[in-house]
């Protein structure tokens, strides 16, 4: 029998096993009608592969070593790839770590590069990446660095050419904007194309400091009269995205809370956030549905998945042992994918069924379906009673302003 120093005590958690459970699923997005991901490897350096899962319930990792997606852009990164389904067959195209470069990839084949690498400083970075297979383009934000100083850098929109024409040549690449600002988020397109909407803010500002949301007119390929909309100075847009019937949608954080917006309409005034620090490109807390319905990842302290009637301002969870969720959210026709986790499992991939088959009504409120897990599914390593149980926490702070807390005794 071990006799083990005072105040310290056996435990089957070491540092191995933590790190071999480092990181968790991330970035969602549809591929036609299936869900992809990406989801890290501890055992295989840290990298980040993509994962696919099949109609049948399969899960695959797409991309062997050494291939690792995953972008740089700020150094915190961005959504690093995106997809669509051509002809039925998957089309894809992500960030590569080592290089930095954007590649396409249809499964069956190699990756190919769809931009040059440059020597001069950190190089060229992408983020956000929306295929416009319309245009043979993909559109996302580019990071160039002009010299070898931390402020030798200009970030822009731009358009990659989908044949590869741009792999050797700089000039390939077409930007969409100037340069107006430090910092700038992917473009989102409106339903019937006609506008792009994305955040951009400045040193000294954070992005939840201030952000502007600015739209522009696309015409021809092109993004035109791009005008500040709302944000500024002294207020945070966490995000922006449009619905269904073409109205903008915005996080703003105006009232002290990062609450939802159409048009400049609050939707659902609450004291809790629909919203967060924007610390990687990409991040998205709501998604609007085909239905009208926004998908929201909400909260204060914990947070929850909901559905939201803009129309009337309701708003039901998910049931579900769920007690946070990332800020990842992937919606296609009335389907919705997120990245939950509790006390007691990891963060796995859940889908929210909202399709009319599916629905039940809570207390009058919005429609909402059943939640299961659906992929990147928790597994135990050690006994769950060595888990400890947080205690959700909220103390007061100076101002008399409320400071939430897990505890965990």
């Amino acid at each position: 029998m071990r006799t083990s120093p005072y105040g310290s005590w056996p435990s089957p958690i070491d540092a191995a096993l933590a790190a071999a459970h480092d990181g968790h699923p991330e970035w969602l997005g549809f591929v036609g009608d299936e869900v992809w991901w990406t989801e890290p490897r501890p055992t295989e350096g840290g990298r980040r592969t993509l994962v696919r899962r099949h109609a049948d319930g399969r899960e695959e990792p797409v991309l062997p070593a050494p291939w690792n997606v995953r972008s740089r852009v700020i150094e915190y990164g961005g959504h690093p790839w995106a997809g669509t389904a051509v002809a039925g067959a998957p089309l894809v195209v992500f960030v590569n770590f080592a290089d930095q470069r954007l590649y396409r990839y249809e499964p069956g084949g190699e990756p190919r590069p769809l931009t040059p690498v440059s020597p001069v400083g950190g190089g060229l970075r992408w983020a956000e990446p929306q295929l416009r297979y319309e245009l043979g383009e993909v559109w996302c934000v580019l990071e160039e660095f002009t010299g070898d100083g931390p402020t030798d850098v200009r970030r822009v929109l731009a358009a990659v050419p989908l044949d590869g024409s741009a792999a050797q040549d700089r000039d390939a690449v077409r930007e969409l904007t100037d340069d107006r600002h430090r910092f700038v988020t992917g473009p989102r397109v409106s339903p019937d194309g006609s506008r792009a909407a994305w955040l951009a803010w400045d040193h000294p500002r954070m992005p939840w400091d201030g952000t502007e949301l600015i739209v522009a007119d696309v015409h021809e390929g092109s993004l035109r009269e791009p005008r500040t909309v709302a944000g500024g100075p002294e207020e945070s847009i966490a995000q922006a995205d449009w619905s269904p019937d073409g109205r903008l949608l915005y996080a703003s954080d105006r009232t002290g809370w990062w609450n939802l917006y159409r048009d400049g309409e609050q939707l659902c005034p609450r004291e809790e956030e629909f919203g967060g620090a924007l610390w990687k490109l990409g991040h998205r807390w709501f998604a609007p549905l085909d239905s009208g319905l926004i998908a929201v990842v909400h909260g204060a302290g914990s947070t929850a998945l909901g559905l939201l009637d803009p129309e009337t301002g309701e708003l039901v969870d998910a049931a579900g042992p769920w007690t946070e969720f990332a800020p990842t959210l992937a919606v296609h026709g009335e389907r919705v994918v997120a990245v939950g986790a509790s006390p007691r499992t990891a963060y796995e991939v859940v889908e929210l069924d909202t399709r009319p088959d599916a629905r039940t009504t809570s207390g009058g409120g919005a429609p909402t379906g059943r939640a299961r897990v659906i992929g990147a599914g928790h597994d135990d390593p050690v006994d769950p009673v060595h888990y400890p149980e947080p205690q959700i926490r909220v103390f007061t702070g100076p101002d008399g302003r409320d400071i939430h807390a897990h505890v965990y005794p």
